[in-house]
């Protein structure tokens, strides 16, 4: 049976109308549609529409890809249908009618076609990596093996809302201060380019000396009016420049080592990776995944290539008999509470509850110092700003008052 991805109108209403069905061929989807109340007006096959997703990714790349939040009400909901007694294969079908995120309803629908023809759930997932990353698909492999299905779907659930969590938390707090950043540049960019200009050329039919910060802001407008395609094109070349690099392995490598000693940022970085770290691998151990497989997903999801690094060097570690912890402490990069933590999870077999603990607590530490330093950054950026706009307003009034008393 395949897949169609199909557009049509409404006999009743004629309004538009799009989605995703399967179907023996074009005829019977549009015998379907009609039962339905549907014009179909056209339809194209799996394999297309597949090439077509993959095009409308990479155009509309946030727009196109289900959210984390997406992924985890549809686990959570397969979590209750399965729970119920439904079968895979009908719970899989009743997300498809629930789901409204168009790619989320595409890879489901064809998820249920392999699943159908008796492909492994897991299997079926693999073919879906934007949306279902490997974290997920061995949870689910594992949850398959040991008969816990309904049990690994809803620690997913949990791991997915808790990272939704930090990170929504982590975006509101710095809103705010990235808006005033960009308000307050267009705003002195604005002064510099359409105001100053106009007022300084007063000056230039007067024969007096200016002192030297009039002669800098008028000799940085004019700069930046005449040259100002210049200034955006350095700043393009060196952003493109920057992310030629940073996507280079050393260059990444150096890059990430840099955020964990930059001040401020560089102890909130290493705690949230070392959150991820330890939620991540209490989820995959607790839902029975093996623990060297377990490290080798954690790495991924760490974000931090120094970090990603001393988890290889610990799964090597670990694979010649060594304990989680040993590698870890070894490195520097982990706190000593969070290695003493695994190394009495270890000895007493509650590693999986240790990790939690370190999660939660890490989790917290995370949004208290968020909070600070956005509180530290919003006086920071207003009396920045401040102080731009008064040099500005200085510099052109100063010698307006020393004109009119020579004047006087």
């Amino acid at each position: 049976m395949a897949v169609f991805e199909y557009r049509g109108i409404l006999v009743t209403t004629g309004k538009a109308v799009k989605g995703v069905r399967d179907a023996e061929n074009a005829k019977a989807l549009r015998t379907a549609l009609r039962r339905d109340g549907i014009l179909l007006t056209t339809a194209t096959e799996e394999q297309a529409a597949a090439a077509k997703t993959k095009r409308d990714i990479k155009l509309f790349a946030f727009a196109a890809r289900p959210s984390t939040n997406d992924v985890a009400v549809m686990t959570r909901q397969l979590a209750t249908l399965i729970r119920a007694g439904i079968p895979l294969f009908e719970s899989l079908s009743a997300l498809i009618d629930q789901t409204e995120k168009e790619s989320l309803k595409r890879a489901l629908t064809q998820i249920r076609e392999q699943v159908r023809e008796g492909i492994a759930f897991a299997k079926a997932l693999e073919a879906h990596p934007s949306i279902f990353p490997p974290l997920y698909i061995n949870m689910v492999r594992a949850g398959e093996a040991s008969g816990t299905m309904t049990q690994v779907l809803e620690r997913i659930t949990s791991f997915l809302e808790a990272q939704a969590k930090l990170k929504g938390k982590v975006s509101s707090a710095l809103a705010y201060p990235i808006l005033m950043i960009i308000l307050g540049t267009a705003m002195v960019s604005g002064l510099m380019i359409g105001v100053v200009p106009n007022v300084t050329s007063i000056f230039a039919s007067m024969d007096q000396a200016l002192p030297w910060y009039t002669s800098v802001l008028i000799g940085f407008s004019d700069f930046v009016g005449s040259f100002w395609w210049l200034v955006l094109l350095m700043l393009a070349v060196g952003i493109w420049g920057f992310r030629r690099w940073v996507r280079t392995p050393a260059g990444r490598l150096k890059f990430d080592s840099f955020l964990l000693r930059a001040p401020l940022i560089g102890k909130l970085t290493k705690m949230i990776a070392i959150a991820r770290f330890s939620r991540t691998l209490a989820t995959l151990l607790s839902a029975g995944v093996a623990l060297l497989p377990a490290m080798d997903i954690v790495k991924n999801v760490l974000g931090n290539a120094a970090l990603e690094k001393v988890v290889v060097d610990a799964i090597s570690s670990i694979r010649e008999g060594q304990s989680i912890a040993e590698p870890l402490k070894r490195s520097g990069q982990f706190p000593p509470i969070v290695t003493h933590m695994i190394t009495i999870g270890e000895k007493s077999g509650q590693l999986e509850e240790m990790l939690e603990n370190v999660a939660n607590a890490y989790d917290l530490e995370v949004e208290t110092r968020v909070t600070m330093l956005t509180s530290l950054l919003e006086p920071l950026i207003i009396v920045g700003m401040g102080l731009s706009v008064g040099f500005i307003a200085f510099s052109i009034l100063m010698p307006l008052i020393q004109m009119s008393s020579f004047a006087g």
